[in-house]
């Protein structure tokens, strides 16, 4: 082998063993940094990723983050607003291992017929995950840990918590996080005495919390909640899980 070669050899191998201790590095700051899933099984997130992020958009606008949250028990959410939410986001909830690949690709195809914002097009159980612990981005490293992060809420959740984490968690408005703190802006009562109109409104926001709330009269949003409203009444969901 002539001295060039060897030289090319060793620069090869000096590079592959670079890479290979930037990869180990990255794996150990992921498992520091990976959440306890498994805690959310008996106690409430703190805070969470996009509470986090609209917090730093206020500051970075030069505004105090006025923040409403409010934790509430399952057992105090309206079954109305349940069922609501439900079949607005994933109607196959309760039938699926945190992923839906049929039920998305109907949602999309029904969104762009009907020209609004497309229902469900992750499951439940993805979008708690991405509420919690990441970003809104649509690359392929956020799409893996979202994926991961499904699989394991699916395992060591209940999808009675998976449901409850996510209703007190969800944004319905700027600022406004929670099944009980948009019952209680928008409608002033408690999320258990939401009836069956406001809390298809509620749902018909989830899409685009910023623009489609409670109070908001463009066309787009009155339709999609006649559309939730419609569905309420159509799908059937398993009550006893509901409770």
């Amino acid at each position: 082998m002539t001295p060039r070669r060897r030289a090319r050899g060793l620069w090869v191998r000096r590079g592959l063993a670079a890479v290979a201790i930037v990869i180990v590095l990255w794996l150990v700051w992921e498992a520091a940094t990976w959440p306890d899933v498994r805690a959310l099984a008996s106690r409430p997130p703190t805070t969470t990723a996009f509470l986090e992020r609209y917090k730093e958009r206020e500051r970075a606008a030069g505004r105090t983050p006025r923040v409403e949250w409010r934790w509430v028990p399952t057992s105090v959410i309206s079954l109305n607003l349940k069922r609501a939410v439900v079949v607005a986001e994933d109607a196959s909830f309760f039938n699926h291992h945190g992923f839906a690949p049929e039920a998305m690709r109907e949602a999309m195809t029904q969104a762009l017929e009907e020209r609004r914002a497309p229902r469900g097009a992750s499951t439940i159980t993805q979008q708690l995950a991405k509420n919690l612990w990441l970003s809104p981005s649509r690359s392929p490293l956020r799409k893996a840990r979202e994926a991961v992060m499904t699989w394991q809420l699916e395992r060591a959740l209940s999808k009675r918590r998976i449901l409850e984490l996510y209703l007190n968690v969800v944004e319905f408005g700027p600022g406004v996080y929670g099944v009980e703190a948009a019952s209680r802006r928008y409608f002033s009562k408690s999320a258990a005495e939401v009836d069956s109109d406001e809390a298809a409104q509620l749902a018909a926001s989830l899409p685009r919390p910023r623009a489609w709330h409670p109070g908001v009269t463009t066309p787009a949003y009155r339709r999609y909640v006649s559309h939730i409203r419609r569905r309420m009444d159509r799908v059937e969901l398993p009550s006893r899980l509901l409770q």
